[in-house]
């Protein structure tokens, strides 16, 4: 039996083991023919040389990765111990710097690579598809991106959208005027915004129509120039309501597209304008498609367990 010794240089070893050696555990599960342990600022492990090699490999860009961050967690490791290529976790620093201060001094910056990666994509394009399950931060950093735009003067606007598809419910049973109708179902929108602009300025924002919050319906026959627009639940949209959107772009303007294929709540037999439009503007120059995946799951550690469950019963069917 072989052994490697590597020691941490300019990395705090306790950060970087995780409390009670909870990363080191998680290398374990990545490498079960390897003895590993960690002790003071050092990480040996015994095993053949065919898995020492590929274990030194991938713990060295770990480091390299937690020295550009100062930050590892399950999903980094996960990405990192898993990935076929460097491209699939790395990005450049700029990526992951902290795009906003939110309410209460929260720092909101991308917390994972593909989530670094839209980062990267928003700033040098355009129009931006960002696709994955619920939970990878699509959304939410979308909406970051729009209010530091707004921040930094680049828009004068952002308008938020959503397909009004209601998703196993009807909203003409719903009590009160369409507002309040469709308040609910914009919901994840308004939370984020709550975590980055204080409530007092949202509502100002809101009220002068700096920040906007609309169905789809209220697109039509718009020019949305000087705008960060988001399109939330993408997927949820017919093939004329993409195109209506998609050709609303005006001067000056960002627009973000947010959608999972796999959570389609339109009627059978109606194709989704999302699915559609990926398939059509995938090699259209200027526009950039980021997938994100379990991976960058950013909630509850339960929610990538489910959504790995599902993916299994559906790839049977």
């Amino acid at each position: 039996m072989n052994e490697i010794i590597i020691e941490l240089t300019e990395i705090s070893p306790r950060e970087f083991f995780g409390h009670q050696n909870a990363h080191i555990d998680l290398l374990k599960k990545y490498f079960p023919k390897l003895k590993i342990v960690a002790r003071g600022s050092k990480i040996k492990a015994y095993g053949d040389d065919e898995h020492l090699e590929e274990f030194d490999k991938r713990l060295a860009m770990l480091m390299t990765h937690f020295a550009k961050y100062n930050k590892i967690d399950e999903n980094v490791i996960e990405r990192i111990f898993t990935s076929e290529s460097k491209e699939d976790y790395a990005t450049t620093q700029s990526s992951g710097d902290v795009l906003l201060h939110g309410v209460s001094g929260r720092l909101i910056k991308a917390q994972t690579a593909n989530q670094r990666k839209l980062v990267e994509a928003a700033r040098t394009s355009d129009m931006v598809f960002a696709i994955g399950p619920a939970g990878t931060g699509k959304t939410y950093v979308g909406v970051a991106l729009a209010v530091k735009a707004l921040k930094e003067k680049q828009v004068r606007r952002i308008i938020l959208t959503r397909p009004a598809v209601e998703a196993g419910e009807n909203l003409g049973f719903l009590p009160g005027d369409l507002k309040e109708k469709l308040d609910p179902y914009m919901q994840p929108l308004y939370d984020a915004l709550r975590d980055m602009i204080p409530a007092e300025k949202l509502a100002h924002y809101i009220e002068n129509g700096t920040i906007q919050i609309a169905p789809m319906a209220f697109m039509r026959g718009r020019t949305l120039d000087n705008a960060f627009v988001i399109l939330d639940e993408a997927q949820n949209t017919t093939h004329a309501q993409m195109k209506m959107f998609l050709t609303r772009m005006g001067k000056n303007a960002k627009f973000l597209l947010t959608g999972d294929p796999g959570q389609i709540d339109l009627p059978r037999r109606i194709i989704s304008g999302l699915k559609e439009a990926l398939l059509v503007l995938s090699n259209v120059e200027g526009i950039k498609i980021i997938y994100l995946d379990d991976k960058d799951v950013v909630r509850h550690k339960l929610v990538k367990k489910v959504i790995e469950a599902y993916k299994n019963i559906e790839h049977q069917n």
